[in-house]
């Protein structure tokens, strides 16, 4: 029997739950990528990216392909890329609102007189 929906859901969304996989994703949105590229952009130790790496590669969400003695990814499917930019879009909606919150709470809040 298969895994309902809203589970394989879930875990698609807990590959995307860590930073060092999303800033590879986001790399990855404009073009492939080596490795070394990666570790350059990232800041991460080897050990580290490739663990990701490997995550992202059993969600099926990269791909690798070897040149040599160099290893470039890519993403699987354009739709990862639409993914964050919606994730983008939704974010700056929530951060406008909290934005404007704050200005509101700051209007709101009563001075303390000075001497």
């Amino acid at each position: 029997m298969s895994a309902p929906l809203y589970q394989l859901k879930a875990e698609f969304f807990k590959t995307l739950g860590h930073p060092v996989r999303i800033r590879v994703l986001e790399l990855l949105c404009d073009r492939e990528h080596g490795v070394a590229e990666m570790l350059r952009d990232t800041g991460v130790e080897p050990a580290y990216l490739s663990q990701q790496l490997a995550v992202l590669r059993r969600a099926n969400m990269v791909v690798a392909r070897r040149e040599g003695t160099a290893v470039h990814y890519a993403l699987t499917s354009p739709q990862v890329a639409e993914l964050l930019t919606v994730a983008r879009s939704i974010l700056s909606g929530v951060l406008a609102d909290q934005a404007d919150l704050l200005a509101d709470l700051r209007a709101a809040t009563p001075r303390t007189p000075t001497r």
